[in-house]
């Protein structure tokens, strides 16, 4: 895919005509009170990998509603004191997988804490072990619809809040430093680590690549491939509700998280991006509050965005901040 989206300068300068709702604050306040009226009871089982250098945990805490949701705690087998931790979110459709598959921050000297995506898990990767058990109003196949009708329902509201979880079951772990904790996470994980960003005021750092769940009402004009495309695939037979569906998406929108962001950040975005058009990359990154932010752009990449080279600025950029 040829370039597509604006000009890279004029990109920097970006900014969302997303409508921030009069009452985010608040929403977001009483859900995660409500939230925390169950008791986070994060539980870590030990689990056998034959692997030699890490030592792994089958997390279970509770989330949205006190709904468990799963995770894995690795550490570096040498651990035997406090760790700066790593918290990452996965990409849509996928699940937390096998413990093998997550050894990068661990071998890095971290403690990594992978967060199961609710209903989700059986796109690619080892598959997820959370169910949603949270029904709504009909919805277009996929997750981007599922609640749409009101932000009390919508199914963000139940992952991003689990998120906040996920941080605070790390955080409770023994050999983890809640005062050095940093989320990542790349597509719908990178749009989580904004969430989270926005919601959580105390992390040391946040790293989103090629996010998701950015500029909704561009996003959902600008591409027509998928998840986006589920908004107006749902909106192609409900007409008339594109009013309502973007004022529920605005509670979701990463902008308005971002401009509540107060750690440093380290964003990416790749300007052939059709899944998560550059655009709305930056719209999220020109909104993050936090003046010590930089994004490193891949011109002539997709959705992989950086890849392994992205990993590689994270493994110099991470360890300055934690």
């Amino acid at each position: 895919m040829a370039l597509f989206d604006l000009p890279l300068d004029e990109l920097r300068s970006y900014r969302s005509a997303s409508t921030e709702p009069e009452d985010f604050d608040s929403f977001w306040a009483k859900t995660l009170q409500e939230t925390r009226e169950h008791e986070l009871d994060a539980r870590f089982e030990p689990v056998e990998t034959h692997l030699k250098t890490v030592k792994v945990f089958d997390v279970t805490f509770a989330g949205f509603g006190g709904h468990p949701v799963k995770g894995w705690l690795t550490l570096p087998a040498w651990a035997n004191a406090p760790l700066p931790a790593v918290v990452e979110f996965l990409g849509y459709g996928g699940g937390r997988g096998l413990p093998h598959t997550h050894l990068l921050w661990a071998a890095a000297g971290f403690a990594h804490f992978v967060m199961d995506t609710r209903g989700q898990g059986s796109a690619w990767g080892g598959g997820g072990d959370t169910a949603d058990p949270v029904g709504g109003a009909p919805a277009y196949p996929g997750f981007m619809t599922r609640g749409i009708d009101a932000p009390e329902n919508y199914y963000y509201r139940r992952v991003y809040t689990d998120a906040v979880r996920a941080v605070e079951a790390a955080r409770s772990h023994p050999l983890t430093d809640a005062a050095r904790t940093a989320v990542v996470g790349a597509s719908q994980g990178g749009g989580i680590s904004i969430a989270v960003g926005g919601l959580v005021p105390d992390l040391a750092a946040v790293a989103p690549d090629v996010p998701f769940l950015c500029d909704f009402p561009r996003a959902t004009t600008i591409t027509d491939r998928d998840p986006y495309r589920e908004i107006g695939n749902y909106l192609k037979t409900h007409r008339g509700r594109t009013e309502r569906v973007l004022r529920t998406l605005s509670y979701f929108d990463a902008v308005h998280f971002a401009s509540r962001g107060r750690a440093p950040a380290l964003f990416s975005v790749a300007l052939e991006d059709v899944t998560c058009p550059p655009s709305t990359v930056f719209a999220a990154f020109n909104n993050w509050a936090d003046d010590n932010k930089t994004i490193e752009v891949y011109d002539f990449n997709d959705h992989e965005g950086g890849g392994p080279f992205q990993e590689a600025a994270k493994l110099r950029w991470l360890p300055r901040h934690l």
